[in-house]
């Protein structure tokens, strides 16, 4: 696919290119295994000296295609898919690091992935810093340690809204000699490229706007090619020096560009298999097709909502990035000048169980636990996504007791906000 191609012709047609005779539409390969003629071709697969396909926990012609898209569209050289965002923010990380090894990471980050890095990471003898992301150069450095492989943090954080100096996050990683990986999920490609403001890898929850249907669970990494692992090779020497299991093969010399995805589908897809399943990976291709539709009118739709929110005589505040009132407002302009995403966060006046009776009362929104499709629908993430986490960990992150997080789909406005003025109406 020709990279001179805008972002919309390439939600359509990059990724899969059919010969003459061919499928037009991306088959599904499901199918565990592939076929050769003799022992010695297979042997060179399994030595990683050709490249093809032999086992689907590895490689598999669907999800690769769709891989090939997604890089694409995020402006990388190399890319995989897994089975879900977790498992992608886990191997983004864990290719790159081992027990005594460290990361620092914003605390605004989605529960689920503060709680694989804060607890589950840490008995695996890897252990995180969280950082305020909003807090000035000189006080985020002083997170860095020798050890520190890493910086984690998302676009735009899950649930609170957070947008993400992405500049500034990529001088500090740098200026230590670490990649910063950044989770793209909310903004998607359509409104935020990372790579394009220094960031070095990117990772997706494929399962929200990138699939839009809420069909399919899937995750996504993106290396950019542009970090250089030789320069601090002392740091990562996974991908510097022989790798063992694979004949002393060192990465960045056989692979290049290629090295990092290379040793993340080798080693840690071969080994702990998070693997997305054909059918998936083809549902995600149908989800991508559309969108760079689908994401204006989640933000056009989000803009309509957050200012009648805003505008609500019950309603205590609205965190949206696209209102002037939010602190965000001049971050998401420099790096989500087109939109940023269909969801917000919100509270009520009063205490929390007027939250959940707001909650209760509507129709047409459903409460579920989900976010980023084509229905609108929300969630109390301190009862629910992050519920694990302590009071202390909520403030911290940036998430209030009565705060709401909605999604708004691709419905009708008007009648989104119907549906939750009649709710209002009733506390």
């Amino acid at each position: 696919m020709d990279s001179n191609y805008r972002i919309e012709t390439k939600c359509i047609q990059s990724g899969w290119k059919p010969k003459c005779g061919e499928p037009r539409v991306l088959p599904i390969y499901q199918s565990t295994t592939f076929k050769y003629d003799n022992s010695d071709q297979m042997g060179r697969l399994f030595d990683l000296e050709d490249a093809g396909y032999f086992y689907t926990r590895l490689q598999n012609p669907t999800t690769d295609a769709v891989a090939a898209k997604i890089t694409g569209l995020e402006g990388g050289a190399a890319g995989m898919l897994t089975s879900s965002g977790q498992a992608a923010n886990y191997y983004a990380l864990f290719n790159i690091c081992e027990a005594g090894d460290h990361i620092v990471c914003s605390n605004s980050v989605y529960g689920g992935t503060f709680n694989l890095f804060g607890t589950t990471m840490k008995k695996q003898g890897i252990d995180c810093t969280f950082v305020n992301p909003d807090a000035d150069e000189e006080e985020l450095a002083k997170a860095f340690r020798p050890n520190t492989k890493a910086v984690f943090a998302e676009t735009i954080a899950n649930p609170s809204m957070v947008v993400l100096d992405i500049e500034k996050f990529a001088r500090l990683a740098h200026a230590h000699g670490v990649p910063l990986i950044v989770d793209n999920t909310f903004a998607t490609p359509i409104h935020c490229r990372p790579f394009e403001w220094g960031a070095d890898i990117v990772t997706h929850s494929t399962t929200k706007y990138m699939d839009g249907h809420a069909m399919a669970v899937g995750g996504a990494i993106v290396d950019s090619g542009n970090f250089d692992w030789d320069a601090h090779r002392e740091k990562f020497p996974g991908l510097t020096e022989p790798d063992v299991s694979y004949h002393g093969i060192t990465y960045t010399e056989r692979f290049g560009k290629g090295a990092y995805i290379t040793k993340a589908t080798a080693q840690l897809m071969r080994d702990l298999g998070s693997i997305p399943s054909p059918m998936n990976a083809f549902l995600l291709n149908v989800g991508l097709e559309t969108l760079h539709l689908r994401m204006q009118r989640h933000c056009e739709n989000a803009q309509k909502v957050a200012e009648f929110l805003e505008s609500h005589e019950k309603v205590a505040w609205v965190n949206y990035p696209g209102l002037e009132s939010s602190r965000y407002y001049a971050l998401a302009r420099k790096y989500m000048p087109e939109g940023t995403c269909g969801v917000l966060a919100f509270g009520v006046k009063g205490d929390r169980e007027t939250a959940v009776r707001f909650m209760d009362r509507l129709k047409l929104t459903a409460i579920v636990t989900h976010v980023a499709d084509a229905r609108t629908c929300i969630l109390h993430p301190a009862s629910h996504t992050h519920r694990q986490m302590t009071e202390e960990q909520l403030a911290e992150a940036g998430i209030a007791s009565d705060l709401m997080r909605l999604s708004v789909g691709i419905e009708n406005a008007a009648d989104i906000i119907a549906d939750l003025n009649q709710a209002l109406d009733t506390i």
